[in-house]
């Protein structure tokens, strides 16, 4: 059954719960390049996103057991992640304070640039989705959230909502703020400092 590429994420994980780590390992294939972009945007931070991503696969395959099958498997292991950034983001906090900030970016590879654009047009692009992130990741965590399930991971208001723990009209309402609030930053941005 694991040698099927097929089957379904719930009877994937059904057999991982019952001890075949290649069932799990079909699962993880599925799942990691999706929560990374997810926790790359909702944290900022390259690295920060990879360790969440590692952290939310192990508790996961902890919680098989857990696991409703009648649950999109997705949307169980995106609320996991969640949780995961949160809690990183909770002791990154604690780690400022006590140690002070340091201020330095993460050192992740851009990636390989499309040959036919012009140089200046890469850049412009870079500067651009890095910007994007940044505001992102500046939103506070209740706007965050609904707005990269939302808009960045494409899923639906009620699939967020069950993911997150709160109603359809609180996800509409964050998102059209978080929205806002990314509007904004993203003007403040771009207007020349005045020095």
């Amino acid at each position: 059954m694991t040698g099927d590429a097929q089957a379904s994420d719930s009877l994937l994980a059904r057999s991982a719960a019952a001890g075949d780590d290649r069932a799990f390992a079909v699962l993880v294939g599925r799942h990691k390049d999706g929560l990374y972009r997810l926790l790359r945007r909702y944290t900022g931070d390259a690295d920060e996103a990879y360790e969440a991503v590692h952290e939310a696969f192990i508790a996961a395959w902890s919680a098989l057991k857990r696991y409703d099958p009648q649950r999109p498997f997705g949307a169980w292991l995106r609320t996991i992640a969640i949780n995961k950034a949160r809690d990183r983001g909770r002791r990154m906090v604690v780690r400022r304070v006590i140690f002070g900030s340091g201020g330095l970016d993460d050192g992740e590879a851009l990636n390989a640039p499309d040959m036919s654009a012009s140089a200046e047009a890469i850049v412009l692009e870079d500067e651009q989705a890095m910007r994007l992130d940044r505001a992102v990741a500046r939103l506070p965590a209740t706007l965050k959230e609904p707005l990269l399930l939302t808009a960045f991971e494409g899923l639906s208001q009620q699939d967020a909502a069950q993911i997150l723990g709160v109603s359809i009209k609180t996800i509409e309402t964050r998102v059209y703020r978080a929205r806002k609030l990314l509007a904004e930053q993203l003007d403040t941005d771009m207007r020349p400092s005045a020095r």
